[in-house]
C-alpha cells in the first residue's frame, strides 16, 4: 500500500462511512475544530509534516483493513484505525532553529516541538478523548491503549503481554500502525 495524502473531507467520509455510533458528529466537529487535519503524526520519525496525523491514521485504518478477518467489525477497525492517536490533537507545537541550507548559509526553520498540554499517557489518552464522544467496547480499549507495543516503559511490557494474549485486535493495531509507520511512512526518506 502506498501513503496516501488524505484531505478533511475523505477522512469524515470515511467516518461517515463505517462509525453509526451515538456522539460521531459530534467527534467529527471536535476534530473540525482542533489541529487533527494538519498536526503532524511525530516530531521527526514518520508523517512529520503538516497533516500528517490525518494520513497516517488513514494509512493505519488501511493496513487494518487489509490485515483484519471478519472477527472485527468494519465500525471497530475504523474507529481503532482511524483514532489510535487522537492524543496528539494539540500535542505539537512549532518553534524556529537555526540550520544551514544547502548553499551552507545560516537560516532559520520550523521544527515541531511537543507541547502536551494534557498529559495523560498515549493510548490511555485516546481513549479518554473518544469516550467523551462515542461508546468503546472492552476490545478497541485495548486495542488503542496497548498499539504502542515495545515502544511502551518496560514496566508495561507484562500488562501489554497480557493484553495481546486476551485480545487479538491489539496485535494487529499495533502491526499496522508499525507498518504505516516504518515501511509506507518512511518510503523515500532514508
Amino acid at each position: 500500500m502506498q501513503l496516501e495524502k488524505v484531505s478533511k473531507i475523505k477522512f469524515e467520509e470515511t467516518i461517515r462511512l463505517y462509525i453509526k455510533r451515538d456522539g460521531i458528529e459530534n467527534l467529527i466537529e471536535y476534530l473540525g475544530k482542533s489541529d487533527f487535519y494538519t498536526a503532524p503524526a511525530s516530531r521527526m520519525y514518520h508523517s512529520d509534516y503538516k497533516g500528517g496525523l490525518c494520513d497516517h491514521s488513514y494509512t493505519v485504518f488501511r493496513e487494518l483493513q487489509n490485515e483484519c478477518n471478519s472477527d472485527f467489525t468494519d465500525e471497530t477497525i475504523a474507529i481503532v484505525g482511524l483514532f489510535h492517536d487522537i492524543c496528539k490533537v494539540g500535542y505539537y507545537g512549532t518553534e524556529m532553529r537555526n540550520t544551514k541550507n544547502d548553499k551552507g548559509q545560516w537560516v532559520k526553520k520550523p521544527y515541531y516541538t511537543i507541547d502536551d498540554k494534557l498529559p495523560l499517557g498515549h493510548g490511555e489518552k485516546s481513549i479518554i478523548m473518544l469516550l467523551s464522544f462515542i461508546k468503546l467496547t472492552v476490545e478497541e480499549m485495548m486495542a488503542i491503549r496497548w498499539h504502542m507495543g515495545g515502544y511502551e516503559p518496560k514496566e508495561n511490557w507484562g500488562a501489554s503481554s497480557r493484553a495481546y494474549s486476551e485480545f487479538p485486535l491489539a496485535v494487529l493495531v499495533h502491526c499496522a500502525d508499525m507498518k504505516a509507520t516504518y515501511i509506507e511512512e518512511t518510503r523515500g526518506k532514508k
